[in-house]
């Protein structure tokens, strides 16, 4: 068998699995591992657990060379290589939690053999791979770069998108030597058209950094130009739009109710926290964050204002939120910014509901589990309506044409037919007939 045939996932989520069909398709020898038991037994019924991978992608998977284990099942010494896919959240205080990404390393720890290359894909902050994933390994009693290889290649994977684990999209990989680098990239290539090679791992845990932050500092900025937009009696949504008639030197982004996912939440906490370990303030990148953060407690406060409006007071409303995953026309509703503002518009006394098509149960920011309400009874209930995420599949006339207030944050009203002051708009105001 020729070198780096069989190859390992940890962790079978929106990134590993991709990952792991990927690899199966191009003919590797794949394990997927994960910690789950249910996870495991749901793919071996064929049941695909995320929207970018159909039953019968799976299927078709399985019939090849896939196979799924749990970690108590997993053969990944056998492996050539190792790619780990774990979470990596925050904590509390929004400093980083390594801990899904030291489990796997102590998981591999106990069963790495020389030879093997591991390739970490969690985003995360640069040192990691080479630092404390690295120290974990190595307890072994193996040198990384001596007996086994070690390399960063993260992942863009962008949920509802399933062109974003394929082909097309070029991957980053930098190693801890060059012969991990040239290990990585080349298996790699076999998955992806473009591999792009960096110097190191912490340069690929930078750059990857850098995608993300990027994009909440964008969010934040067109979310404080919002509310400013508010107060000055303009339209955000009008001004973006023309902002973006220029061809060049500008880059379309649009405000809402704050940001979710896996990434963009999260991503800047990482950067700011390994940044003070040089002695470094990234008062930018930590302000970024916080204005995200704080959309949700401004979008409750224009469902007061707008109720307010109706001589009606949040305390004792009924508010029904539309849509709580993380973004439209995906069921993840991961960090969703819905969970927040549920959570404070309870807190201030509001009855709340929510109805999302893709999301059945979901958790608020205070841990309390809510059951979608279907859209014909929360339209009849509801005292006001808060649009959070506009899926394509729900019914936006019925919406409209039933909802007497409704406070919407992504601009689902723009085009359509509304009453005057029905519906108070995110950074534009109130609508007019």
């Amino acid at each position: 068998m020729s070198p780096d045939q069989r190859v390992a996932v940890i962790g079978l989520g929106y990134v590993g699995l991709p990952l792991a069909i990927a690899f199966a398709e191009a003919g590797l020898d794949v394990e997927g591992i994960d910690i789950s038991e249910e996870r495991v037994a749901t793919l071996r019924e064929c049941r695909s657990p995320i929207e970018d991978i159909s039953d019968e992608r799976l299927r078709a998977a399985f019939d090849g060379s896939l196979r799924v284990a749990t970690q108590a099942q997993a053969a990944v010494g056998d492996a050539d290589v190792v790619f780990v896919c774990v979470p990596t959240p925050i904590t509390a205080t929004k400093d980083p939690d390594l801990g899904p990404v030291l489990e796997a390393a102590r998981f591999l720890r106990d069963n790495l053999r020389p030879g093997q290359l591991l390739v970490l894909q969690s985003t995360t902050f640069p040192g990691t791979t080479t630092g404390p994933f690295r120290k974990v390994l190595e307890e072994s009693g193996l040198v990384a770069g001596l007996d086994f290889d070690l390399a960063y290649a993260p992942e863009r994977v962008s949920p509802g998108d399933p062109a974003s684990a394929g082909r097309t999209i070029p991957r980053l990989v930098g190693g801890m030597t060059p012969q991990a680098t040239q290990r990585a990239a080349t298996l790699l290539a076999k998955i992806n058209d473009r591999v792009v090679r960096l110097s190191s791992a912490d340069a690929a845990e930078m750059a990857k950094l850098l995608e993300n932050i990027f994009r909440n500092v964008n969010i934040a900025f067109v979310n404080q130009l919002a509310l400013l937009c508010e107060r000055m009696g303009l339209d955000v949504w009008e001004v973006i739009d023309a902002a973006a008639s220029k061809p060049f030197g500008f880059m379309k982004f649009t405000p809402g109710p704050g940001v979710g996912g896996h990434c963009i939440p999260v991503d800047p906490y990482y950067l700011s926290w390994r940044a003070r370990e040089f002695d470094f303030i990234d008062r930018f990148i930590e302000l970024a964050g916080d204005i995200n953060l704080a959309m949700p407690r401004h979008v409750v406060d224009l469902v007061a204002e707008a109720l307010n409006d109706r001589g009606h007071a949040l305390k004792g409303a009924k508010v029904g939120v539309l849509g709580v995953a993380f973004k439209p026309n995906v069921r993840d509703a991961r960090n969703s910014p819905a969970a927040s503002v549920i959570a404070l518009a309870a807190e201030r006394g509001a009855d709340v509901r929510f109805h999302d098509p893709l999301v059945d149960v979901f958790t608020d920011a205070t841990g309390a589990v809510r059951h979608d309400t279907p859209l014909d009874e929360l339209l009849g209930w509801a005292d006001a309506v808060v649009v959070v995420t506009a899926h394509a599949a729900i019914d936006w006339d019925s919406v409209y044409d039933r909802a007497s207030l409704v406070v919407d944050t992504v601009d689902s009203s723009s085009g359509r037919p509304t009453r005057d002051r029905q519906v108070l708009r995110l950074g534009a105001g109130w609508s007019l007939a």
